[in-house]
Parts: C-alpha cells; structure tokens; sequence
C-alpha cells in the first residue's frame, strides 16, 4: 500500500483495506506511515522530517465530538476527566513555546515543568494529587493526546486535529495558567509502549473524504447526517431516533451507514435507539488490542457479572450489561496474575470502555461490564456467548456442540 508518488498511492487504497486502517486506528491509535505512504481515505497524514508519518482519522465537515454539547448528548466518560483535562492543560502550557504557531507538534518539555504547572494550578502538592496527575499523565499517553517518553512530555499527534477556529481559545487558556514553579516536582513516569519520533514537520488533513454522500444534500440535511455520525460514534450511550432525524429517516439513514461502512463501522440498533460498531468482516481481520492478561481478566469480570447472574435467572439472555459487579476480592481469588498485574489490566480495560468500576453498597465496590458493550452486532453477541460458554464450561456438552457447530 505504499508509494513513492501521491496519486498513484491514493489509488492503493481499496475499500476493504481503508475500512480495516480505521477500524485499527480507532482500536490501537494513530497508524504508522512509511515513507511517501499516503494516509487512508478519511484520514489525516501527519508527516515526520524523515518521509514517514502517522495515520489519523478526521470527522466529516470539520465537525468534533464538542458537537455532542449542542444536543445535550454525554460522550464516553473520561476516568478522573477534571484531572485528565488540567494535566492537558499544563502539558500545552509547557509544550506550545511559540503561540504565533499552531500547537502541535510544539517543543518538548520535562515531566517535572508539567506537574509543577498542575500544582500551581490546583493550589495543591500532596502525594494524592500528584499520583491522580501521574495516571492521567498515563491516561493522555495511551489514548495519543501526549507522548511522554524520556522524563518529557510533548503533544500527542491527537492534538493536530483541534480546529484552527479553536486554537484563539487555546491561546488565551495558555497566557490565564501559571507558569512552572522554580522547583520542579520530582516525577518518575513508567509508561508502557513508549513513543518515539522526530519532530512532526507537516499535516495534510483530507479533503471532501464524503463529499460524495453529504454533496446532493441541502445545508440542514447535511448538518442532520454530520451530527448524527457524530452521536452513534462517540455518544456514551445509544441515542433516540427522536432527536436526530437522519436515523428516523431511510435516505439519510442509509448515507449515514455508508460513511460507517467506509470506516469499517455498522449501525448497531436497538428499541428506537442507535448506536454504532464494529462491522463484523472488517473486525475480524483486525485482530485485538488487548493482551493476554486483559482477556483474561474481561472474561472474569463478564463471568462473575453476567454470564452467573445469567444462569441464575437474574439477566435477559441477550443483556451483556449488568448491576451484579464481580467484587475486586473475587478477581482477585480467580486469577494467578499478581495484583499489581490485574490492577494494571483493569486500568486497560477501563480506559477502553470495557469494564466500568461501581460501588457496591457497603461492599469496596466492583466492576461491570463497560459501555462498549452496547456497541456489539448480533454477531458479536452470538460470538461472545459462545466464548463465555468455552470459557466457563469447556466439557460440557452445550460447549461441545458450539465446537461441533464452529467445526
């Protein structure tokens, strides 16, 4: 899928191909890009001063999931959020030197001027709050918004896509923050998968990636279909067909699904709600972002909240959400992984969205499957039943006939 030459690369990209590059952007991050490779349709190209660059996508019409505000619709929770957007904060005040410029990719900055920012910003310096700074440190790393790498920090490649019209606001947010402090705060950061690159020297964002579908509409049907994408994509919840005509109306609806197509994604719809996903041809051939040590300790959590409860006549047989958490002692009993380990892919899972922590009444509280399960196709429901019944009773002979079916 590479080239030396733009248009000829473009041509490279067949449908299959572009819809799997978004479906693993959104799973694993921005997507490496060799020398000369063009970035997928629908996706922006940041390019490195050695020729190669990173993948991201771009939202149709200039739009942001800030969209969501407008409709009164919440978007996926953020753990720790107030924590999370002040450390951003901080990071940008140390990382954007030259505010002439745009902010990214800015300078690289120590570790120590970013939390010595955050408490000055906080007006605290306890260990509490500086270990609540340090995980959305790790937080913003994962997820591309920062690169820490080295004791520095540098703006991730997820802050190329803030709009040029945001960058005023941006700018004043900067000069109202207190600068860091002439004594640094002492900070080491382990972070898992460190990245590193040179700095980023262009962005070619893309150009009439829909024009196609949006071009025969009229202004207030095109904003209808925006707006809608931007809600079964990024909505915590499914939303009702009630406050966005595109997903009441055939026409638009069908155009919606295909710009989801284009980005490996379906409808996914429910009693008078929708929600996106997944399509199941292009998942399948994306593999998984989690490892070992995060399945296993998913399929404890699904076991101990859903699939028992199930059993015992406490759930629907097609509910994959639960109020019976698996108490964190329970997780802990059933696995053979150390408990910094399990804490560890407990973080993973939810940062992705797949488990969610709760209270428990008196208990210390547990974890119930996340809000991306609301995102699973039919098929995908069928599957994971499947795997839950291998997994909790491999010799039994319900999951001996799920072998003899998938054989």
């Amino acid at each position: 899928m590479t080239s030396e030459t733009g248009g000829a690369a473009e041509t490279s990209w067949a449908s299959g191909t572009a819809a799997l590059a978004h479906v693993r952007a959104r799973s694993t991050g921005p997507l490496p890009l060799g020398p000369g490779e063009p970035a997928p349709p629908g996706m922006a190209r940041l390019g490195c001063g050695d020729g190669t660059g990173l993948a991201l996508p771009f939202w149709p019409d200039g739009a942001t999931p800030s969209l969501l505000a407008e409709y009164q619709v919440a978007p996926v929770a953020v753990e720790r959020s107030g924590e999370t957007r002040r450390v951003l904060a901080a990071a940008l005040k140390c990382c954007w030197s030259d505010l002439a410029a745009d902010p990214w990719p800015g300078t690289p900055a120590p570790i120590d001027d970013v939390l010595a920012v955050y408490r000055a910003l906080i007006g605290r310096s306890d260990d509490l709050m500086r270990n609540w700074a340090v995980g959305a440190l790790r937080r913003l790393h994962d997820s591309a918004w920062l690169v820490v790498a080295d004791g520095t920090v540098r703006l991730g490649p997820r802050c190329a896509c803030w709009p040029a019209a945001a960058h005023a606001q941006l700018r004043e947010l900067v000069l109202r923050l207190p600068g860091p402090g002439e004594e640094g705060v002492p900070a080491v950061l382990p972070v898992a998968g460190e990245v590193r690159h040179e700095a980023v020297a262009s962005l070619d964002a893309p150009e009439g990636a829909d024009d196609d579908l949006l071009g025969p509409f009229d202004e207030r049907h095109r904003a209808e279909l925006v707006a809608a994408f931007m809600a079964v994509e990024h909505a915590a919840e499914p939303v009702h067909e009630a406050r966005f005509p595109a997903l009441r109306d055939p026409v638009l609806r069908r155009a919606l699904a295909e710009m989801l197509r284009r980005r490996g994604r379906v409808l996914v719809s429910g009693r008078e709600t929708w929600t996106s996903g997944y399509a199941d041809d292009v998942a399948a051939g994306a593999g998984t972002a989690l490892g070992e040590a995060e399945r296993a300790v998913l399929v404890l959590v699904l076991l101990h909240s859903v699939a028992i409860p199930r059993a015992e006549g406490l759930l629907p047989a097609d509910s994959w959400l639960s109020p019976f958490p698996a108490q964190a002692e329970e997780l802990r009993r059933h696995t053979l992984l150390p408990i910094g380990e399990l804490e560890a892919a407990l973080r993973v899972l939810r940062h992705a969205g797949l488990v969610t922590q709760v209270k428990s009444g008196e208990e210390a509280g547990g974890y119930v499957p996340g809000p991306q399960f609301h995102r699973l196709t039919p098929a995908a429901r069928r599957r994971l039943q499947e795997e839950l019944i291998l997994a909790a009773g491999p010799h039994t002979p319900l999951a001996a006939a799920v072998r003899a079916r998938r054989g």
